[in-house]
C-alpha cells in the first residue's frame, strides 16, 4: 500500500471511530448500538477482496481495542477474520444487484457479532452471552445493512492504488 493509500485508511478508520464512540454511542435501540466499526472490513471485502478486508478489518479492530474495555485484540481477531470471509465468499460474485451489498452487511454483520460473543466467552468474558444478543445482532446487522452502499464507496476510495483513476475505479469496481 502506498502512503497516501496508508493516509487514506487512516483518516476513514480514525472518522469513523470518532463517530462511533460520539454519536453511534448515543443511538440505543433495545439496549443495543450499532457497531461502524465492523461495517469498516466487510466494506473492504467487497470492495477489494479478502487481502484489504483483513487488513482493514485488523486496523479497525485494533482501533476499537483501543477503546473499549475487552480483551485486547478480539476487535482486530473478529474484524481480520470477518473481512477476509466476506472477500473471499464475494470474490467470484457479480454484485451488479444494488441490495448485494447490504444483504452482505447484513449476514456478516449477524455473524460477526456472533462470533465476538462465542470468542469473548471462550477468553473469559462470559457477560458477552449475558446480553440480549438478539437485539445486539439485530442493531448491527440492521444499521451495517443500510450503510454499506456508502462504506463501500468510502472504503473502495481509501484502499484503491493511488495511480488508479477514480472513475475507471469506480466503473471496473465491484461496487
Amino acid at each position: 500500500m502506498t502512503p497516501r493509500g496508508v493516509a487514506r485508511t487512516v483518516l476513514v478508520v480514525l472518522v469513523v471511530l470518532v463517530v462511533q464512540s460520539t454519536v453511534g454511542l448515543d443511538i440505543v435501540i433495545g439496549g443495543a448500538h450499532p457497531d461502524l466499526m465492523l461495517l469498516l472490513p466487510i466494506a473492504a471485502g467487497l470492495a477489494l477482496g479478502p487481502e484489504d478486508g483483513a487488513v482493514m478489518g485488523f486496523v479497525a479492530g485494533l482501533a476499537a481495542d483501543l477503546i473499549l474495555p475487552t480483551p485486547l485484540g478480539l476487535s482486530a481477531l473478529v474484524g481480520c477474520l470477518v473481512g477476509f470471509g466476506v472477500g473471499y465468499s464475494t470474490r467470484s460474485v457479480a454484485a451488479g444487484i444494488w441490495w448485494f451489498n447490504s444483504s452482505v452487511a447484513l449476514a456478516a454483520s449477524a455473524a460477526a457479532v456472533m462470533l465476538y460473543a462465542v470468542l469473548g466467552a471462550v477468553l473469559g468474558q462470559e457477560q458477552f452471552l449475558d446480553v440480549n444478543l438478539v437485539a445486539v445482532v439485530g442493531v448491527v446487522a440492521t444499521f451495517n445493512a443500510l450503510l454499506a452502499p456508502l462504506a463501500v464507496r468510502v472504503v473502495g476510495w481509501a484502499l484503491r492504488p493511488s495511480g488508479e483513476d477514480s472513475r475507471a475505479a469506480i466503473a471496473g469496481s465491484r461496487w
